[in-house]
Formats: structure tokens, sequence, C-alpha cells
């Protein structure tokens, strides 16, 4: 059984092995952004809240799905992570070190450890560059290879994504949707990371094509070793290649669990929610499933609110919901839910 499969508890919701701290832990996260608003003349300090309070762990080897609509703080998230965005408050440590206050200079050991792949192909490749110039920069950044070994790399980086060899010397305007993947997938790969981030990798791609490019990152893991945060609002690709799950609810875990035991048996009537809708290809199951139509204001992330975000749109929201806040408890699976789950109080 490898790290992938063995879970343990460790923070809030989180999983990591009793030897040695996870490849990641997310401690507290919280990514606020101010902003004004009102008139003019009368203008007000207004805070969103896009990440408020996310904790999580990945082990050496695993992928964790995080799930969510627009907007409930997964990009976020990840971008926090390797430091696109800086974090307003929480920590975020690599095999227990933490990287926060690191300069950029301190930051180049950390980059190569934790990679990104990004939702848009057309947009995260420079146009101006060849397909050999793109993946061939982070071994140059790195100082990893130069000359004929560098291209050499990028030759053995192509095969292994299936690129073609013999497009070294394409731009990036020359391939399609699902081809950019596999070079932002293989730029990825070129400094032998630990841990990807994905932040929606295959939802710009066709539908065959989103198969495709799973099926490639499933074999990579099997053969690299490497660690995925699966960022994704399709909870079907979720489940096909997620160990564990987090689902993300206005910049917070609502949920977090082994794949199979959340989609088997949700916790978090939101997590219900989500699941009803995702279709099902056999028509006489999707006739007997209740779908569940949520109700109410959909809450704004610029509003506090002192209990649980989701108590307004809850179906079994009572008032402790509105005026207490509960926490994700520290268990394989479980919800921050008063009626669902017995969690502490924030």
């Amino acid at each position: 059984m490898n790290a992938a499969q063995t879970t343990h508890t460790s923070t809030e919701g989180s999983a990591s092995t009793t030897a040695e701290p996870p490849l990641l832990r997310v401690s507290d996260l919280k990514v606020h952004f101010p902003f004004r608003r009102g008139s003019l003349f009368n203008p007000e300090q207004g805070l969103i809240r896009a990440v408020d309070g996310v904790s999580f762990d990945i082990a050496k080897g695993e992928t964790l799905g995080l799930v969510g609509e627009s907007g409930c703080g997964k990009s976020t998230t990840a971008r926090a992570i390797i430091n696109l965005v800086h974090p307003t408050s929480g920590d975020v440590l690599v095999d227990g070190k933490s990287i926060a206050g690191l300069s950029d200079k301190e930051m180049l050991p950390y980059r190569r450890r934790v990679q990104m792949v990004f939702q848009d192909p057309f947009a995260s490749l420079n146009p101006r560059m060849t397909v050999g110039g793109i993946i061939g920069e982070p071994l140059t950044v790195h100082k990893l290879a130069s000359g004929k070994d560098r291209q050499l790399e990028v030759l053995r980086l192509m095969e292994l994504v299936g690129l073609n060899p013999r497009f070294l010397n394409r731009y990036p305007h020359e391939f399609s949707g699902g081809q950019r993947q596999r070079i932002g997938i293989a730029r990825a790969l070129a400094v032998q990371p630990d841990l990807i981030l994905c932040d929606e990798p295959v939802s710009a791609l066709d539908v065959s094509i989103q198969a495709q490019i799973i099926n490639l990152m499933m074999d990579l893991q099997q053969r690299l070793g490497v660690a995925y945060l699966f960022i994704a609002h399709d909870l079907a690709v979720v489940r096909h290649i997620a160990t564990r799950v987090g689902v993300m609810y206005l910049g917070r875990i609502a949920e977090m669990g082994s794949a199979e035991e959340l989609y088997a048996d949700p916790k978090h009537p939101y997590t219900e929610a989500l699941l009803s809708a995702v279709p099902v290809p056999d028509p006489t199951i999707a006739a007997e499933r209740r779908r569940i139509v949520l109700q109410g204001e959909v809450p704004s992330p610029d509003k506090f609110y002192p209990g649980c975000s989701f108590a307004d749109r809850c179906p079994i929201a009572v008032d402790r919901c509105r005026t207490d806040r509960p926490a994700l408890p520290d268990r394989p699976h479980a919800a921050a839910c008063w009626e669902r789950d017995d969690p502490p109080e924030v």
C-alpha cells in the first residue's frame, strides 16, 4: 500500500503519514482582497474573503481533488500555495518547512518541487516561443541542463507526454487545445516536481480530449510518483482521478474524505446537492434519483457570515447554523455541519 492509499488524520480534514510530515501542508490559509465600495463622497472599505481558513495535507504520490462552484476559492487556493497570490494569513509547508517570507531567490528550490498546470492552454504558453523553448526554459532557469543535454531532455519530455518530437520548433498556435495542455504538462515535469497543482486542466477541452489528458496524468503519476492537487468543477472527472476529495463553498472546505466515501455517502447538504446534479448515463437510475434544487439567496464573499455560510440555502439548517460557524472535524471523512457531523466551533 503506497502513500496515496494510506490515510492518517493530522490537521483539519487532512492526511499524512505518521513517520514523516506530508509533502504539502496547508494550515488555516486565508486570502482576503480589500476593496472600496459606496459612493465617491462616502466610500466604505470592503473585504473579499476569497479563501477563508482552508487546511489540508497532500501525501507523496497522492491526488487530492478540490471541487466546488465557480468563485468558491479553488483557484485562489492553488495560486496562494505557489505564491502567485500572497496569503493574508495561514501557512504553507513543504516537507514540514514553511515558505512564508521567502525571497524570490529562496523560492526557486520550492518552485522546482511544486509546479502548476493552468486552466487555459491557449493563454498559459508564450506565443513567441517554440515548443522546445517553452519546455526547455525551466531547465535553464533551474540550471538543470544546457546545450545538447537540454535538447535531449526536451525531446524526452515531449515523448513522455505524447507529443511528436518533430514538433520541437513549432509554435503554440500550430497545436490543438489538447496538444497545448500536453506542452504545459511537459513544462511542469521538466524540473521533476514532487507536486503539480492542476487548476481545472481539462475544463477548456472537448470531452474526448479530456479523457486523454486525465489518462495521461494518471499514467504519469504511476510512472513518476508525482502528487496532484486537482482542481475542477466536474465531479465525475474528480471521482476518476482523485484519492481524496475536498468540497469547497465560499472560501472554506465544507466536506473532506476519500473519493469512495464522499461519493457513496456525502455528509454535507451542499455535497449532496452537487452530487445530485451529476448526470448518470443509465436512464433507469437517473429516473429514480432525486435532484436537490437549492433555494435561498446565494451568499457573497464580501459579506461576513457569523455562522455557516451555506445556512440560507440549506434545507436542514437550524438556528445555530446562522450564529455559530462549524469547523471541519479532524477525521478521515468529515463535514463542517452541525446537523450531519459533530464539528468544533471556529
